[in-house]
């Protein structure tokens, strides 16, 4: 299907640098938290108080799991990776894009992680936690790795691009 599935940390440029990448090569693309947000008529960190974390869970991963595209850029959730079947759906669609980046640059960028709409589950109090928990599903379910932390968003698609054999200028 030939998508490009954007997935990493929250604030890794998932959106912003997918939506920058789309226009590049000529993709569509789709923002997975949008869709939610646009579905559930609420913004994320609203639905996660309504629901919980396991309730946001279950919505993000039905409609991960439900998604249909040709030619796309996909930037997901940042917990879109506690679904299994999400992500072997996505794996299924297209070449999945780890954006990688150190939990100091996380922190850097999100200083309120609950305002911000960051599902925490289990034992997770606080960033620390969260990276630990996160950064090895990241890893299992990736094809390709890229680096972000002291990039621009520029060098960040650039980065993509490189990495997944696009050619832009």
């Amino acid at each position: 299907m030939d998508n490009l599935v954007l997935i990493g940390m929250p604030s890794s440029g998932k959106s912003t640098a997918g939506v920058l990448l789309a226009k590049k090569i000529g993709y569509g693309f789709i923002d997975c938290d949008l869709i939610i947000q646009g579905e559930q008529g609420a913004l994320l960190s609203e639905i996660i108080s309504r629901e919980g974390a396991e309730g946001f869970i279950a919505i993000e991963e039905r409609v991960n799991a439900g998604l249909a595209a040709m030619r796309c850029v996909i930037a997901t959730g940042g917990s879109v990776c506690y679904s299994d079947r999400a992500m072997r759906h996505l794996k299924s669609m297209g070449t999945v894009v780890y954006l990688e980046l150190s939990e100091g640059e996380v922190a850097r960028r999100i200083p309120d992680l609950v305002r911000r709409g960051v599902v925490m589950r289990g034992n997770a109090a606080g960033l620390h936690e969260l990276y630990a928990e996160r950064i090895p599903l990241y890893e299992r379910y990736a094809d390709v790795t890229v680096r972000c932390d002291g990039q621009t968003i520029d060098e960040t698609v650039a980065a993509i691009a490189a990495a997944t054999g696009f050619s832009i200028d």
